[in-house]
C-alpha cells in the first residue's frame, strides 16, 4: 500500500518529520516489529540495523613489568533494543553504520591498554577472564552513550612478540612437568619391569606346576594302564566263567526240556499202553464174569426149562399114583378140580425144591453143573 512501511525483524524504522505522539520523548518516531503508515510528503523513513556485529582488537600493550605483549580480543555487540539506545545509535551511526565496529574497536583498545598496564604477564596468563570482565566494566558507560551493548568479549591470544618471556615463565613448569614425567616414566618402567619379573616368575611357577601335574598325570595313566593290563586277563577269566555258568544253565534247561520231551514221547505211550492192557484185562475179567453169570443164568434157564418140561411128567406120575390109590372124591367136579390143583401145587413144590438144590450145588462148585434130565 502506498505510504505503509514495515521494518525487518532486526531493524528499527526511524520516522522523522512527524511529531511524536503521546509520552514518547524522542526527537523522531521509532517503529519496531510492525508496520506504520507514513505520509511521504510530511515524513522521512530510515532504517537502523539491530543485528549482531563484530569488532576485532589486536593491540600492543605494555604490562606492569614493562614487557610489551600483543593482545588480541574479539567483541560481539549490537544496538540496544530500548528507545534510548536506538535514539543514541541513530544519531551517531544512521548515516554510516560501518563506523560502529571501528569505533567500538578503538574504545576497547584503549581500555585494553589501560588494564593490561596494571597487570603482570603472569596475571594476564592466569586470569584472562578477569581481564575481559574489567574491560567490559570500563567500556560500558561509553558504549551506552553510543547506544551499543556488548554481548561478549573474548581474549583470543597474548603474545610476547618473540621476547621469550612467556616461554621462560613456562620453563620451570615445563621442567617440573618434564621431571614429573620422567619420574612417572621411571616409575612406570620400574613397575613394568616388576610386572615382567612377576610375570616371568608366574610363568616359571606355572611351567613347574604344569610339569608336576603332567608327571602325576603320566604316573596315574601308567598305573591305570598297568591295572588295566592286569585286570584284562582277570576280566576275561571272569567273563569266561560267567559264560560257562550261563552255558551250564542253558544245558540244564535243555536237559529238562529233553526229559519233558522223553516223558512226552515215551512215558505217555507207555502209560497209554499200560492203560490199554489194564483196560483189556478188566474187559476180559468183566467178560469172564459176565460169561460166568451168563452161563449160570443160562443154566438156571435151562434148569427151569427142564423143570417145566418135567412138570407134566411129575403131575402124570402123581396122577398115576392117585389112580392106583383108593381115593374117594366126595364133592364131585369141584372136589376133583381141587385135587388136581393140589397135585399141580405139589408138582410145583417138587420142582422148586429141585431148583433150590440145583442152585445150591452151582454156588458151591462155581458152575451150574450138568443139566437135570427128566
Amino acid at each position: 500500500m502506498f505510504g505503509y512501511r514495515i521494518p525487518n525483524p532486526d531493524q528499527a524504522m526511524i520516522v522523522s518529520g512527524a511529531k511524536p505522539r503521546g509520552d514518547q520523548a524522542t526527537p523522531f518516531r521509532i517503529v519496531t516489529g510492525h508496520g506504520k503508515f507514513v505520509n511521504p510528503f510530511r515524513s522521512k523513513v530510515s532504517f537502523l540495523s539491530l543485528s549482531m556485529q563484530e569488532a576485532e582488537v589486536q593491540e600492543p600493550c605494555v604490562t606492569q613489568q614493562g614487557i610489551t605483549l600483543m593482545v588480541k580480543a574479539v567483541i560481539a555487540f549490537k544496538v540496544g533494543d530500548d528507545a534510548g539506545s536506538i535514539v543514541n545509535a541513530a544519531r551517531r551511526f544512521l548515516a554510516d553504520e560501518d563506523q560502529m565496529p571501528r569505533l567500538t574497536g578503538r574504545i576497547f583498545a584503549g581500555h585494553l591498554r589501560s588494564i593490561v598496564g596494571s597487570m603482570t604477564v603472569e596475571d594476564l596468563i592466569r586470569e584472562r577472564q578477569k581481564l575481559a570482565e574489567e574491560i567490559l566494566d570500563a567500556s560500558k558507560p561509553e558504549m551506552a552513550k553510543l547506544g551499543l551493548v556488548v554481548d561478549s568479549l573474548q581474549i583470543e591470544s597474548i603474545d610476547d612478540q618473540g621476547s621469550g618471556y612467556i616461554n621462560a615463565l613456562s620453563q620451570p613448569h615445563v621442567a617440573a612437568v618434564n621431571q614429573a614425567a620422567q619420574i612417572a616414566q621411571a616409575q612406570a618402567d620400574q613397575a613394568a619391569a616388576e610386572a615382567r619379573q612377576e610375570s616371568d616368575r608366574n610363568q616359571a611357577d606355572y611351567q613347574r606346576q604344569t610339569a608336576i601335574a603332567q608327571a602325576r598325570y603320566k604316573a596315574e595313566v601308567d598305573q591305570a594302564q598297568a591295572k588295566s593290563a592286569q585286570a584284562g586277563p582277570l576280566a576275561a577269566a571272569q567273563a569266561q566263567q560267567e559264560v560257562l555258568a550261563e552255558q551250564a544253565k542253558v544245558a540244564e534247561r535243555n536237559a529238562e526240556l529233553r526229559r519233558q520231551q522223553l516223558v512226552a514221547e515215551v512215558g505217555a505211550p507207555a502209560e497209554a499202553e499200560a492203560e490199554r492192557i489194564r483196560t483189556i484185562a478188566k474187559a476180559n475179567a468183566d467178560s469172564t464174569s459176565f460169561g460166568a453169570e451168563a452161563a449160570a443164568a443160562n443154566g438156571r434157564i435151562a434148569l427151569d426149562q427142564q423143570l417145566i418140561a418135567m412138570l407134566p411128567q411129575v403131575s402124570q406120575n402123581l396122577a398115576g399114583g392117585l389112580a392106583n390109590a383108593n381115593v374117594t372124591i366126595l364133592d364131585g367136579a369141584s372136589g376133583f378140580n381141587h385135587l388136581v390143583a393140589e397135585l399141580g401145587a405139589q408138582a410145583a413144590a417138587i420142582l422148586a425144591a429141585v431148583r433150590a438144590a440145583a442152585n445150591s450145588g452151582a454156588n458151591e462148585t462155581g458152575n451150574s453143573g450138568p443139566p437135570i434130565e427128566g
